[in-house]
């Protein structure tokens, strides 16, 4: 059997999961259900024997949260970003050219990663099936048994089989998110779900694009074509990937192609949607109550509770999710999961910063997370991994004072070089030019000191940065 060249989604922001999910770290990147995240769990089904070394198409936001989860699970994969977000049409055309440049009938599957599948033995069969009929020139998704007549998801009608053993369907049609009494009638004429996972031949899916969109297409090759490279990244070209149209590959070419193919799957699979799909994914007692972290639940069924931080209790209520992160708590009833999209979108438009940001903010070299504020000063726990370090730098309206807690850290201040141990602090006047490293084997961690008369992050002038940060 010819390999598999898995194109992984990475570039989403999973709001309905929100305050966990935001922007700055969405869905696919937080462990939601077991110890990975939905990222990593999807590299992990991706047997060596069946697929390739897979592409990881994500944002530039998100390139160094890829490659540092990529290294604690020990996979490899070429990333590639998008300048900007263009949805899934434009993110499958260069897929599709990336796929060709190689073997223009190589086979692509392209996968979102941010869904959960339990079974990985019949997820990687039906892969071969799917592989089968893309290689006969169909364009082929996975349709999803439905479990229930849910008004989430857009649904698929089959047709006539393709295949002898009635594997893979022709598509019949494609249709939109029903409401309630629609979603029954499609449960009673045996329609499927639409997982939003596809695989193609790449010259098919190039003709495609060419046909029903070619302003796509023709973005996608010469973005494809005019690509940089950056450390490991593979960076699109900017202005051609721009002049793509932002629409959905389903919109772009699935609802008009008579290449669309099917196989229908009962494999455990979700789309981690939203919070009641996570409650329905964990593990939960007799009274199908569910505690991530630090949670009490007392006279209650049904209850989802996550908090790593804060001791969050519920008492006395039923069929309700209850979120507590460090700066941010959601009680939700689980009939209204698909409602927290909409509240995260009165927030943003409130302007209220925990729409989009955690406390905590992932740099490439580890991560800062807030402890405390005032007017003119900011205290924060830094985290630095062993080998890396932060970018020369300097401010012109703060000092800092950095207070070593554990490891070592090597600091740069102007023209001196020290290390400063546990226990020990340096300070940094306004203006200084300095750098932090960590030459050790363990984590260093330190907390830092601001004062000033302003404090925001923009006041950094980057000197010189080993990530090639502006």
């Amino acid at each position: 059997m010819v390999k598999i060249l898995p194109v992984i989604m990475c570039g989403g922001s999973g709001t309905r999961v929100w305050p966990e999910s935001r922007e700055s770290l969405p869905k696919q990147f937080i462990s939601l259900i077991g110890m990975q995240s939905t990222f990593q769990s999807a590299m992990q089904i991706l047997d060596d024997d069946v697929f390739e070394t897979p592409i990881v198409i994500t944002n530039h936001d998100y390139r160094f949260l890829v490659f540092d989860q990529l290294q604690k699970i020990g996979r490899e994969a070429r990333i590639v970003l998008e300048p900007v977000r263009r949805d899934s049409g434009p993110a499958v055309a260069v897929a599709a050219e990336l796929a060709a440049a190689a073997a223009p009938d190589a086979i692509v599957a392209v996968l979102a990663a941010d869904h959960v599948v339990q079974d990985k033995a019949g997820f990687l069969a039906l892969c071969k099936e799917a592989a089968e009929a893309a290689a006969l020139g169909y364009i082929v998704t996975l349709g999803i048994k439905p479990t229930e007549p849910a008004t989430g998801y857009g649904y698929i009608k089959t047709g006539k089989a393709i295949s002898h053993e009635g594997a893979v369907l022709k598509v019949a049609g494609f249709v939109e998110k029903p409401d309630a009494a629609t979603a029954e009638r499609y449960i009673a004429e045996n329609y499927l779900w639409n997982s939003g996972n596809f695989f193609f031949r790449a010259d098919v899916m190039q003709a495609e694009l060419r046909h029903y969109q070619p302003a796509i297409a023709e973005a996608a090759a010469e973005a494809v074509a005019n690509a940089t490279t950056d450390l490991n990244f593979i960076l699109l070209d900017a202005e051609a990937f721009a002049k793509a149209p932002k629409i959905s590959i389903d919109y772009a070419v699935m609802e008009h192609t008579d290449k669309a193919a099917v196989v229908p799957a009962d494999i455990g699979w979700s789309d981690v949607g939203n919070w009641a799909a996570v409650w329905e994914l964990s593990e939960r007692n007799e009274k199908g109550n569910s505690i991530r972290g630090r949670g009490v639940i007392m006279d209650s069924v049904n209850v989802h509770v996550r908090s790593d931080e804060h001791l969050t209790t519920v008492v006395g209520v039923d069929d309700i999710i209850v979120v507590t992160t460090q700066d941010a708590v959601l009680v939700l009833h689980k009939s209204q999961g698909d409602r927290v999209k909409q509240l995260v979108d009165q927030l943003k438009s409130e302007k209220h910063r925990e729409a989009l940001e955690h406390k905590r903010s992932y740099r490439p070299w580890g991560y800062y997370q807030s402890v405390d504020s005032g007017d003119r000063y900011q205290v924060k726990r830094i985290v630095v991994k062993p080998g890396d370090r932060l970018s020369l730098q300097k401010h012109f309206h703060r000092a800092e004072h950095w207070i070593v807690v554990r490891g070592t850290a090597e600091v740069t201040r102007d023209d001196e070089v020290r290390l400063v141990h546990e226990n020990e602090s340096i300070y940094l006047p306004i203006g200084c030019v300095h750098r932090m490293a960590n030459p050790g084997k363990i984590d260093l961690e330190l907390i830092e000191v601001q004062t000033g008369s302003y404090l925001g992050e923009d006041d950094i002038v980057r000197i010189q940065d080993v990530y090639n940060r502006g």
